[in-house]
């Protein structure tokens, strides 16, 4: 069971504002108690944190707003002593423009770190200089930026202080080998491998042919077959010298089955797993700025056939993450549950997610239920640089609908603080976090959840060991849904030989009534369950689980 902590605002130990790892230490036993069993860690390498940790400026020290080296290491070692294991995000297709080795490539173009980036030489138009090619990054605007003193321009798919490291370079490549073997030998479990998808380009640098224009074209620089020669070398150098390593790759929403099944394969792939998004986002929430919010429905028959397609293509042939949210996501409460039944829409989420096949992975306050941002000013959303860029490139767009879109898609929402009590700053902090805590802290707070024996934690907790308990079922029997078509209810059957395992969720406010088979008994509810006349009442965000043992024949 895998639990993602943005360390930033996870917990704060020492009252500057900033979560650090002194924090996450103190919290090991709330994750435990949850029955936590892998943490996922987002970057904790040194940064001038223009991406919070994603823009690396030293691999070899930790940011100090974090903490240092020795409380990374207690951090795996404490863990380790609570049965939960360790990967941290590995962060290998960009670094910060205030890395060294970048610093050294616009310093001597004859130096050998200049190869270890993308650069090109301007196309001249009419005697005018211009950008290499179309390509448009996933912040906005050119993937490439002048630098006047090279006459050269450096590629970067995300912000322009986050330069591309090129993977053709040999040299460059070895160097990404030894800072993943320097971790593995500290302790670290294995890696989430950040932005894999794009370590390799269009190796001519063409236009894109989608558009004549800037444009956003990901085919040009995601899961391009010289990726898969990269990720065989890196296993055979390092991944294969560590027994038990784990490696969950980002792929992102581009890549379809046989591209997951071609990373992930259990003979033939060089990871263990990989994350894609066609989940996260069913609700027609992305890129919705003009929509209202009456627009944003979940999608549940597309939500059914497209963990029905995942299961159908990997369970054979390669393990698979699930999970509603990550740090760059919105509230999953907010986006497939509902404020209005707060509650129940994340006990039935969290129903879904832990009783589908694959390894779940939550997202630090997804136990409790925790919320899109209710903030009232756009400055507020400003922490993040994706935000920001949003904002300056839309300025024409009214401040309520800029506003009411950042509440629904922005990076923030899954940014906030932690909210451990209803003391000042959520219990985060002592003193103002570095970003504004959600205002329902007083309401939604960890300390009150663990207190309260009918609580969405709670349900977590019990939930979480019934999976334990049932894990052999979900991940080695077979999956099959029932009524695909039913806009509002998602009922997924597991089952063997000896054992059915039913689940019912409603994802919608409706109240629905389907038949139970009889011997089948309710081992799990959001609501206790209502029976009559062998039908159950489905009520608003109910979710249910049931199980049957089938009849045997003696022989």
């Amino acid at each position: 069971i895998g639990y993602e902590i943005y360390p930033y605002s996870f917990k704060d130990s020492n009252g500057d504002g900033y979560g650090d790892l002194r924090g996450v230490i103190e919290k090991l036993d709330y994750l435990k108690t949850l029955g936590i069993t892998l943490i996922w860690l987002c970057p904790v390498f040194q940064s001038p944190r223009e991406d919070y940790g994603y823009d690396v400026s030293d691999y070899y020290a930790i940011e100090p707003v974090l903490g240092t080296m020795a409380d990374f290491t207690e951090l795996i070692e404490q863990a380790h002593a609570r049965g939960i294991r360790v990967i941290m995000d590995l962060v290998m297709n960009h670094v910060s423009s205030e890395h060294e080795w970048f610093k050294q490539a616009v310093r001597d173009p004859g130096s050998p770190y200049h190869d270890y980036f993308i650069f090109h030489k301007p196309v001249l138009k009419n005697g005018v200089r211009c950008v290499p090619n179309n390509w448009e990054g996933f912040f906005g605007g050119s993937v490439w930026t002048y630098v006047p003193s090279l006459d050269e321009y450096y590629l970067h798919i995300f912000s322009d202080h986050m330069p591309d490291l090129n993977w053709e370079c040999t040299a460059l490549r070895q160097e990404m080998y030894r800072v993943a073997r320097y971790y593995l030998d500290l302790g670290i479990d294995g890696f989430r491998m950040d932005a894999i998808a794009h370590l390799a380009k269009e190796s001519h640098f063409s236009d894109s042919p989608k558009s004549e224009g800037p444009v956003l074209d990901t085919d040009m620089f995601s899961n391009r077959d010289r990726l898969f020669e990269y990720l065989a070398e890196f296993k055979r150098e390092v991944l294969d010298h560590y027994p038990d390593v784990l490696t969950v790759g980002e792929v992102g929403g581009e890549v379809g089955t046989d591209g997951a099944i071609r990373y992930a394969d259990r003979e033939s792939g060089s990871l263990t797993m990989v994350f894609n998004f066609d989940t996260c986002w069913e609700n027609g929430a992305f890129g919705s700025l003009e929509k209202t919010d009456e627009e944003i429905r979940t999608n549940v028959v597309n939500l059914k056939r497209l963990l029905k397609k995942w299961y159908d293509a990997c369970h054979e042939r390669c393990e698979m993450p699930l999970y509603w949210l990550n740090h760059d996501h919105p509230r999953v409460v907010s986006q497939y549950g509902s404020p209005k039944y707060r509650e129940k829409s994340a006990k039935m989420l969290a129903t879904v997610l832990l009783f589908m096949y694959g390894t779940p992975f939550l997202y630090q306050g997804e136990e409790l239920g925790m919320t899109n941002a209710d903030f009232e000013h756009l400055e507020d959303f400003f922490e993040d640089v994706d935000a920001r860029r949003f904002a300056e490139d839309c300025q024409d767009v009214p401040e309520d609908v800029m506003l009411r879109f950042f509440r629904r898609c922005s990076r923030v929402n899954a940014r906030t603080p932690m909210q451990w009590s209803s003391a000042p700053y959520a219990g985060f902090s002592l003193h103002k976090p570095y970003i504004r805590v959600n205002g329902n802290y007083i309401a939604v707070n960890a300390e009150d959840e663990m207190r309260d024996p009918d609580s969405v934690f709670q349900y977590y907790r019990r939930a979480i060991a019934l999976r334990k308990k049932l894990n052999g079922l979900i991940r080695n029997g077979e999956l099959r849904f029932e009524m695909p078509e039913d806009e509002d209810l998602l009922i997924a059957v597991h089952e063997d030989g000896e054992t059915e395992l039913r689940l019912v969720a409603n994802f919608k406010e409706t109240v629905r009534k389907i038949p139970v088979a009889n011997g089948s008994e309710v081992i799990l509810g959001v609501s206790v369950p209502q029976i009559s006349g062998g039908i159950l009442t489905v009520g608003p965000f109910d979710a249910y689980l049931l199980k049957k043992l089938k009849k045997t024949i003696e022989k």
